[in-house]
């Protein structure tokens, strides 16, 4: 065996027995809670904008676009612009000629701002408007080439009802081998209540809706070596790989 072929293995050895530290993954959580204390994900930019994940999720993402190099990547939920304008420059490593197709119900006018005078603006498209208006989803349909490899995150409202029907809608979209992202799954190891002015909870969250969702369909399997390695993330078991069609 090489001496790269043994570093990676020896790196997936870790990876899988950290997976099956169920004292780790609690402290995890432990220090997610903490460190929310101080809306410790709204302290980073991506390239001048604020970006509300935490580093490892940013850095599992680039990962994942650079191992798959998308042409079309579509992102529900756009506020401060920071992940589309990460995953535009992202595109730009991989693809010069990939797209970030970017859905919100409400593009503030300030971020629109902002986000239209970036530099990796001309790798964007916004729509404002419901990811789940059916008139919205035709309009991203046309934007995507034929044979593009399409992968999808979906950022927007946390509610169970609004992430499943998100999930049947965008999970025919995103092409085999490709990745379909669910951020904020967190939400449901968090302590009940945690979030009570939202109307989310444990109970009704992405996480819940991950699950319903998985019981239907065959064609995603989340992809346990990226959630094992993560720990600290706002996606637990919330990284999709499309194995069917």
């Amino acid at each position: 065996m090489s001496e790269v072929k043994k570093f990676f293995q020896e790196r997936n050895d870790d990876i899988e027995h950290m997976g099956n530290d169920e004292v780790l993954k609690q402290k995890s959580l432990e220090w997610m809670l903490h460190a929310d204390q101080y809306k410790y994900t709204y302290n980073f930019t991506w390239m001048g904008r604020p970006i509300i994940k935490f580093p490892q999720d940013i850095l599992a993402l680039q990962e994942i676009i650079w191992e798959t190099k998308p042409d079309i990547i579509i992102e529900t939920g756009i506020a401060h612009g920071g992940s589309i304008i990460f995953s535009a420059s992202m595109l730009k490593l991989v693809n010069n000629n990939g797209k970030v197709l970017a859905v919100d119900i409400d593009i503030r006018q300030h971020n629109r701002i902002e986000i239209e005078n970036h530099p990796m603006y001309k790798s964007i498209k916004m729509f404002e408007g419901s990811s789940t208006d059916l008139e919205i989803v035709e309009k991203l349909k046309n934007e995507i080439p034929k044979n593009a490899k399409v992968m999808v995150i979906l950022d927007s409202l946390h509610t169970h009802e609004h992430v499943l029907e998100e999930l049947e809608i965008y999970s025919k979209l995103v092409t085999e081998g490709m990745y379909l992202i669910l951020p904020d799954t967190f939400i449901e190891f968090f302590p009940k209540g945690y979030y009570d002015n939202r109307p989310w909870d444990v109970g009704n969250n992405p996480y819940t809706a991950l699950m319903e969702f998985l019981s239907k369909n065959n064609d995603f399997i989340i992809d346990k070596k990226i959630v094992n390695k993560m720990m600290i993330t706002e996606g637990i078991d919330g990284f999709l790989k499309k194995v069917g069609k």
